[in-house]
């Protein structure tokens, strides 16, 4: 197995500026038959390749933030790279184009620190995006612990600074994004056309129980915190209230696709677990049909589950990059036999195209 580091060295110069990002690139000798190019053909058609998952963060914000704990996380040790390299790097994983977003590790702090360093990053990753606007866009960041100043953010990210939406952890320090509280913001982002990104930050609840081997407070806590999540936004119906919300689940959306239909029955064998005054429009499992999921489930028999329950028009290419979860994103759809050219072609990019407003 080679390190991105070797992989890169001797190849791209170095640039005139620095893209400050969480970057390790992992590659699998394995993949070396089945891995794709760019340009990438589907059907003999071009498609532009665009991965909705993938990780930045912007050291002047960080700073104010103080001192982060030591990281051992694969990726994360390259958190300074140059331009060249980072091209270079999505070269290689045959993406066009990465919607880059931040990690939320601010909503604990107070509202006029969080707002600096939320400033900062929205600066900041539109300058980069605008920089290189065929190859980047970016998720802002938001201050959601104050909702009246996320929805300032949200509005001046998406009508001024050019991005495509938000991206937000699961909760805001064991709120639920369903509370009332919020639903300005998710209005907001209604009224713009904004996606958000929902990416889990972990469960520390269960930082006992998930303590040993296995890193489980991030293999099992990540997809139990947005199976959470949407979970809450399906039953409290928040996605009635806001129909037109379009959300983006990171990981698959978590365990929640893959047990869905526990969902339609839980209320039926225990009517005192659920709230009377709640009239949800649809069945439970229906409201997979309107949120997003990125295809980071490793696995051609994984998504086509998948996409068996959710449809395959729901789902984007997503990479977790820097972080070698999935190292050749699109090679994992193109292994996949279940799905037709059109549907490939979705998921690989036309469907972000369609959701991300580019070209609008």
């Amino acid at each position: 197995m080679t390190t991105r580091r070797d992989f890169l060295k001797g190849g791209a110069g170095v640039a005139a500026g620095i893209v400050f990002c969480s970057c390790g690139m992992l590659h699998s000798a394995n993949a070396q038959a089945s891995r794709q190019k760019l340009p990438v053909m589907v059907g003999g058609k071009r498609v532009r390749t665009i991965d909705v998952h993938a990780h930045c963060v912007i050291p002047e914000a960080s700073k104010l933030l103080g001192p982060a704990a030591p990281n051992t996380v694969r990726g994360g040790d390259e958190v300074v790279i140059d331009m060249a390299k980072r091209l270079a790097a999505m070269d290689a994983q045959a993406v066009d184009m990465e919607v880059l977003s931040i990690n939320p590790n601010w909503y604990k702090k107070d509202r006029e620190l969080a707002g600096q360093v939320v400033k900062i990053q929205n600066e900041k990753l539109a300058e980069l995006c605008a920089s290189k606007s065929d190859r980047f866009a970016g998720f802002a960041s938001l201050t959601l612990q104050a909702p009246d100043l996320a929805v300032q953010e949200l509005e001046t990210a998406v009508k001024k600074q050019g991005l495509k939406g938000a991206a937000i952890g699961g909760n805001v320090d064991g709120t639920a994004f369903a509370d009332p509280k919020f639903h300005p913001v998710w209005a907001k982002a209604e009224e713009l056309g904004a996606s958000l990104f929902i990416h889990p930050q972990g469960v520390p609840e269960l930082n006992q129980q998930l303590a040993g081997n296995g890193w489980l407070a991030n293999a099992i806590a990540f997809p139990a915190e947005t199976s959470i999540a949407l979970s809450h936004l399906i039953f409290e119906g928040t996605f009635d209230k806001f129909p037109k919300l379009k959300v983006i689940a990171a990981h698959g959306g978590g365990f929640l696709p893959s047990y869905a239909d526990r969902s339609d029955h839980a209320c039926l064998v225990n009517p005192g677990g659920c709230n009377p005054d709640i009239k949800l429009a649809k069945q439970p499992t229906e409201y997979l049909k309107q949120i997003y999921f990125d295809s980071l489930v490793f696995t051609p028999e994984a998504l086509r589950h998948l996409a068996a329950q959710v449809g395959v028009g729901q789902i984007v290419l997503g990479s977790d990059y820097p972080f070698p979860w999935q190292l050749q994103p699109v090679d994992h759809i193109f292994a996949s036999t279940t799905f037709s050219d059109d549907e490939k072609a979705d998921m690989l990019g036309r469907t972000a195209e369609k959701l991300l407003n580019f070209g609008a």
